[in-house]
């Protein structure tokens, strides 16, 4: 069963693992992938075909007499798969069976050439995953090969020798592909599991119709779903579906997948509720990594040197209010943050005095990348940073002042905070032990495409 499993899991290449709506996902596993499965599912394909056959009722002595009969060997030199347009999938696999006829004369040794033929459906299942059930398998047989024994079996006997072999492979050859399927969709359950974006929050991918199934490729449509703390992130109702157009990305990639809008949208609104952007932070004395005190500001507000004549260290809130905006272009995707930065500074009983506090707007590059199933991103500043004035008990301020003496001092430690939290990524639809390689990440009005292989790690 768990050689069975292990092809089955193979197999979950062939279906669309992933695709979408709102939040828009679409994933076509394209013909390319056929090739890698072909050739990585021999192998598990010819244990799981190594199935057990039952005594042969020898009947050339005057006594029935029940002779062991054992598969020593299964080869699988060809395996093929196809799409079938409308339908799912064709396997047709030629294996060579070698058996041993434990006879009590002679041991009779054979081998028996076969065809597998077997059609999978792909459908929707209840629970939103992909459901693969066999619709039509057979079995052809050639005429075996005998390697030893032939002097002591007579040709009668040889005859019922294979017609007995023959009759339990036609059952047991389609069961254990039916027992693959099975295997496979348990593995297919695995698509819906919530995987983790970050200590709180966590998304979940689903089916949304039936897959789209043509000669070239298999394509679905899956929702993505992100949770922070249990509850589900909604975006306001787009009527407009995701659809992914035809002839983007790489030609001949296993997978082409495509990432709407709305999935970017959702995940940064994700980040704003749950204030991972929001970081404090903490001036001292002295210190290289934040040189604001009060004395430092004073010298461009003079009303802070007059509350402070004695350098008081300062701290910085960053609090994101509103939620970050991505915008995706032709080859080029730009983050816009909008934080509110509150200047506060100690007094000597320890209690913090707001002086002020600025609103600001940063637009920011970001290149997008893949490791093995996650999504993740980097940025940097794109063009000037803009400041305006929010709040002031310090009386007027100068903006180019201040942001010439504390700029560096907010957007560095912001910029690398966001990075941290872009480079742990957000998980792309995927199955157990599958994993995205040599991806090329596309971007385009409105989209992102990634075009990649995959591989099946046992």
């Amino acid at each position: 069963m768990a050689q069975a499993c292990r092809l089955g899991l193979l197999l979950a290449l062939l279906l669309p693992v992933v695709g979408a709506s709102r939040p828009g996902t679409v994933v076509r596993l394209n013909k390319a992938v056929l090739s890698y499965v072909s050739e990585a599912g021999k192998v598990p394909l010819q244990r799981a075909l190594q199935v057990t056959v039952p005594h042969f009722l020898d009947r050339s002595g005057e006594v029935l007499w029940p002779t062991r009969v054992q598969i020593l060997n299964v080869q699988v030199p060809r395996l093929h798969l196809k799409f079938i347009d409308g339908f799912g999938v064709r396997m047709l696999a030629a294996a060579n069976f070698t058996f041993k006829v434990f006879r009590a004369s002679e041991p009779l040794e054979l081998i028996l050439p076969a065809v597998l033929l077997a059609d999978a459906r792909v459908a929707q299942g209840s629970i939103g995953t992909p459901v693969v059930s066999v619709s039509s398998c057979f079995t052809l047989f050639n005429k075996a090969i005998v390697l030893s024994g032939r002097h002591s079996v007579g040709p009668a006997l040889l005859v019922l020798v294979q017609q007995h072999i023959k009759a339990v492979l036609r059952n047991k050859l389609c069961l254990s592909v039916s027992n693959l399927v099975q295997g496979l969709n348990v593995h297919l359950g695995t698509l819906i599991g919530l995987k983790p974006v970050g200590p709180e929050s966590q998304i979940r991918y689903f089916m949304i119709n039936a897959p789209n199934i043509t000669k070239d490729h298999i394509s679905l449509d899956i929702n993505a779903v992100l949770f922070l703390l249990g509850k589900p992130i909604v975006l306001p109702v787009n009527a407009t579906p995701f659809m992914l157009p035809e002839h983007v990305g790489t030609s001949g990639a296993m997978a082409t997948v495509g990432l709407s809008q709305d999935l970017f949208d959702s995940a940064l609104l994700l980040l704003q509720k749950a204030g991972a952007l929001n970081l404090d932070i903490t001036g001292q004395l002295k210190s290289h990594d934040n040189p604001l005190n009060t004395s430092v500001l004073g010298h461009v507000i003079p009303e802070v040197a007059r509350q402070f004549p004695e350098p008081m260290p300062v701290v910085l809130k960053v609090r994101l209010g509103g939620t970050p905006v991505a915008t995706l272009h032709t080859n080029n995707a730009t983050l816009r943050l909008q934080p509110l930065v509150e200047v506060l500074a100690s007094a000597s009983n320890s209690a913090f005095h707001s002086l002020f506090s600025l609103n600001v707007v940063m637009n920011l590059n970001l290149q997008l990348s893949v490791s093995k199933v996650k999504l993740q991103g980097i940025t940097s500043v794109l063009g000037e940073v803009q400041l305006t004035v929010a709040s002031s008990n310090v009386g007027l301020i100068d903006t180019d002042q201040v942001h010439a003496l504390m700029g560096n001092v907010f957007e560095n430690p912001l910029l690398d905070h966001l990075n941290a939290l872009l480079g742990m990524g957000i998980a792309l639809p995927n199955v157990v032990n599958l994993h995205y390689v040599t991806p090329e990440v596309f971007v385009h009005e409105g989209y992102v495409v990634i075009s990649s292989g995959l591989f099946y790690q046992n």
